[in-house]
């Protein structure tokens, strides 16, 4: 079938398309090809919050999957953490306009969460890996090979600098890994600006889940400053040198490990 007669019967059935630009879908072949994040054949689950960065991955992924001349299955999952008046239905309603799978993996999250944290935590992290541990669960037990994560480049600069100020660690965020499982990871936006997939969401008037989702919203919990902070200090600084997230993704390719103060990473003859 012609991607013309493909579209047009969408049409008859109801199913959009989102406008994404030329710009991103170029920075997302590019990732993909460069990195060789989802082939032909993979069983993909994709980790769909709501927010700005996955809902821009979920339609990546469904409009690469219309083009790319490989097959590949993906299905997007909702965790629900199991608080009371949670809600996706509309989430899962936008999912079927666009013809995106999609499916909602309740837990007991919350409820386990009250009996081991302590007010006054900062709960982020906490949920991140149980939120993590959820999808890697689901993927285990549906016999998916690969998750895929909408983490953007500025959450890789970042993640850099918090580890490098905070932890004493070089350390970012890599575009595939294998997880102790046995399936890979992927991050296919890992080389997008936030502020792309914003537009992106901004330009299809897409209602998104914020942070109003997360459950440590509903707990005396401490804000994610160490974050909040970090991200301050690099819009001041990009504010002033325009090119700077170009120099850092640079710098990000051309890594001389040897020049650091680690001996097991020296070249040396003696």
């Amino acid at each position: 079938m012609t991607t013309k007669n493909s579209e047009q019967t969408e049409k008859d059935k109801g199913i959009k398309r989102a406008k994404i630009s030329k710009r991103l879908l170029r920075v997302f072949g590019k990732t993909n090809a460069e990195y060789r994040l989802i082939k032909n054949g993979d069983r993909v689950l994709v980790g769909l919050s709501g927010g700005k960065d996955s809902l821009s991955l979920v339609h990546l992924l469904r409009n690469m999957q219309r083009h790319a001349p490989f097959d590949f299955e993906f299905l997007a999952c909702t965790v629900s953490y199991g608080m009371p008046d949670e809600d996706y239905s509309a989430l899962h309603a936008h999912c079927e306009v666009y013809d995106i799978p999609h499916v909602v993996y309740e837990t007991r999250i919350y409820e386990i969460s009250q009996e081991t944290l302590r007010e006054g935590s900062s709960f982020c992290s906490y949920f991140s890996r149980m939120r993590r541990g959820a999808l890697y669960s689901y993927a285990e037990s549906h016999g998916f090979d690969k998750i895929a994560l909408g983490h953007h480049f500025d959450d890789a600069v970042e993640s850099f600098f918090m580890n490098m100020f905070y932890n004493g660690v070089l350390r970012s965020m890599p575009p595939i890994y294998k997880a102790d499982r046995g399936f890979h990871v992927v991050r296919p936006l890992i080389e997008a600006r936030e502020a792309q997939l914003r537009a992106f969401a901004d330009e299809n008037g897409f209602a998104t889940i914020g942070d109003e989702a997360c459950p440590a919203m509903r707990m005396e919990a401490k804000a994610p400053y160490a974050r909040a902070a970090t991200k301050e200090w690099l819009r001041t600084m990009e504010g002033e040198q325009e090119d700077l997230f170009k120099r850092i993704k640079a710098s990000f390719k051309h890594i001389h490990d040897d020049t650091f103060l680690d001996p097991e990473r020296w070249h040396r003859e003696d």
